[in-house]
Order: C-alpha cells, then sequence, then structure tokens
C-alpha cells in the first residue's frame, strides 16, 4: 500500500489537469513492451517507428519492460502547471530537458535500474549530463511521430472528464472526487491510500497535488506520489471503456492514425502536396510532415517530375490497405 498523507494546504491545492507527457511516457511504453491496450489495441506503426530516433529509444529504455520493474522515473512526466492547457506539453518538456544531472543519476541510475547494470548509452547520457535534454527531445519527437495525430480526439475525452469532476469537486467536495476515482484508491483523515503490492509512506506539507485523467494507462491508474514535489495520480478517464462498446475505427486508422490513413488511401495514383491538401482540406504543411512520415516508414513513394514532386503508395501501403 502507498499511504499519501495530506496537510490541509495540500488538501486545498488538489487539482485536476490533463498531462501530455504522461499520456506520451504510457503510449511509448506500450511501444517498446509490445503491449496492447485493452480499447485501443496496439499502438501503432508510426509508434514503432518512432523507436528508431536514439533519444526516443533513450527514453524507451528508462521503462518498464515485461516482468521488469514498474517504475518509470518521474522526471519524464512532470507535473502539469497551472495555466493554459495550450502550454502544457511545451512547459512539460522543458522541465524534463531543465532536471538537474544530479536528480537524473539518481533517479535513472539508483532508482530505476536499482543500482544494476544501466544501458551503456543511457549510462553515457547520463554521466556526460546530456540525459535531460536528450530525454525531452525524445519525448518530442515521440509525440510528433505517433501522438500528435490523434490528440485532438482524445483530448476531447480528457477535458470532458476534468469538466464532470470540476463539477463533482464543486458539489461534493475534494474528499468525494478523491474516493471516487478508481476502487484502489481511497481517502480517509487526511490520507490518501493507493494499493499497490508494496509498502510506502510520505508525507505532503504544503503540496499541490494534481490528479489526471487518463486514457492510455486505462482501465489502471498512474501513480507518482512519493516525491511531493511531483505529485500526479493518473486516475482512468470516463468515457474511455465506452468506445470498446463502438464499433472499431478501420485498422489502418489505428495504426497511422486518422489523417495519415486517409491521404495514404487517396496515393493510389501520384499526387502532389498541393493536390492532397485541397482535397483532404488540410494545410499544406501538415500535409507534408504526415507525407513525410509514411515516406520514412516505406508506404510511399516520392517522384520528381521536373519541378513538381509527387506521391504514391508503395507495395507495403498497398499490402496495408489490402490486409
Amino acid at each position: 500500500m502507498i499511504h499519501a498523507h495530506l496537510d490541509a494546504e495540500s488538501v486545498g491545492r488538489v487539482r485536476l489537469a490533463v498531462s501530455p507527457a504522461l499520456e506520451a511516457v504510457w503510449w511509448l511504453r506500450y511501444a517498446v513492451n509490445g503491449g496492447r491496450h485493452p480499447v485501443f489495441g496496439d499502438p501503432g506503426a508510426a509508434a514503432r517507428w518512432a523507436l528508431r530516433h536514439p533519444d526516443v529509444r533513450l527514453v524507451a529504455q528508462c521503462l518498464s519492460v515485461p516482468g521488469g520493474p514498474t517504475y518509470m522515473p518521474d522526471l519524464l512526466t512532470p507535473k502539469p502547471a497551472p495555466g493554459p492547457a495550450r502550454r502544457t506539453l511545451v512547459e512539460q518538456l522543458q522541465a524534463v530537458a531543465g532536471t538537474p544531472p544530479e536528480e537524473a543519476a539518481y533517479q535513472v541510475c539508483e532508482v530505476r535500474f536499482l543500482d544494476g547494470p544501466v544501458p551503456g548509452d543511457v549510462l553515457d547520457a547520463v554521466e556526460s549530463g546530456a540525459f535531460a535534454a536528450r530525454a525531452a527531445n525524445g519525448l518530442r519527437q515521440f509525440w510528433q511521430d505517433a501522438v500528435a495525430d490523434g490528440w485532438g480526439r482524445l483530448k476531447s475525452v480528457l477535458d470532458a472528464d476534468v469538466a464532470a469532476r470540476s463539477g463533482e469537486l464543486a458539489t461534493y467536495g475534494v474528499g468525494h472526487v478523491l474516493r471516487s476515482l478508481h476502487p484502489d484508491v481511497s481517502w480517509a483523515d487526511g490520507r490518501l491510500t493507493i494499493r499497490k503490492d508494496y509498502e510506502e509512506t510520505v508525507h505532503h506539507h504544503g503540496s499541490d497535488v494534481v490528479l489526471t485523467p487518463m486514457a492510455a494507462s486505462w482501465p489502471r491508474i498512474s501513480v507518482q506520489v512519493g516525491a511531493p514535489g511531483s505529485a500526479v495520480l493518473g486516475y482512468p478517464a470516463a468515457g474511455v471503456g465506452a468506445a470498446a462498446d463502438r464499433p472499431r475505427r478501420p485498422a489502418v486508422a489505428r495504426l497511422l492514425g486518422r489523417s495519415r490513413a486517409a491521404l495514404l488511401g487517396d496515393l493510389a495514383a501520384p499526387r502532389t502536396t498541393g493536390e492532397l491538401a485541397a482535397r483532404h482540406r488540410l494545410a499544406p504543411a501538415t500535409v507534408s510532415y504526415h507525407l513525410g512520415v509514411l515516406h520514412r516508414s516505406g508506404l510511399v513513394l516520392r517522384e520528381r517530375d521536373r519541378q513538381v514532386v509527387r506521391y504514391r503508395r508503395s507495395a507495403e501501403g498497398d499490402a496495408l490497405l489490402g490486409g
């Protein structure tokens, strides 16, 4: 069990916020471990492709593996700061990059790997003091390649949960909200108890405790309350499970994201970026980015005809659609 004691000031500072970094880390965790989400299934080809980037791999090595420890370094999932949600991810990545080298070394080498063998490139990054900056870049790269395309739809579910629980907070109070997060979470006498297979007790004095709805970890909880300065409790967002009762999106859209799947499906004939932008009502820069991902994945070919560049599906792209 985890026993987190909250003083009166900490209770008064409990708040709700969406954490893009925490979502990204969990999706990366699925990708590196070969796991499947109970509702959304496979994390997708784009997520696995992102693992080719050295900084994404650096982060991935610090996440849990099947049968291994479940601790994920807190520095990878900073607490969302108060303020406009549109800046949350940028601020979180800045916080990751700003982690002091000695704190990164402690969390990665002493806590994550328990003083055991540390992967060579991870150890090199820690010892050179570059781990935090590279981890921030790895999370940014993974977000762009694997999460950003579907974030708008996912965030609408998370925002709806925040709005609903904010209403409960106003109507019934903090205690009601804390007790209703998950069957493994209870609240009584100023103590937040979280069911885990180990014992830990922490005292929060004037802490800013963030409750964040989660889609990636659904239906589990994601616990980060050991350090008062980075206290975040991720709980299953309402509405995620209902997706299991709705017709599944096409398999290719689940793998690539809706926009990339639509573009891939429209490339039986060669088309330019401008043509695709007009046909799909997307900004040319957005189309160019998605085409770059599809091209690097080997799903589309790029052909130059004088001053014009056209894209068309490759044999691998045809096979994916056919499958």
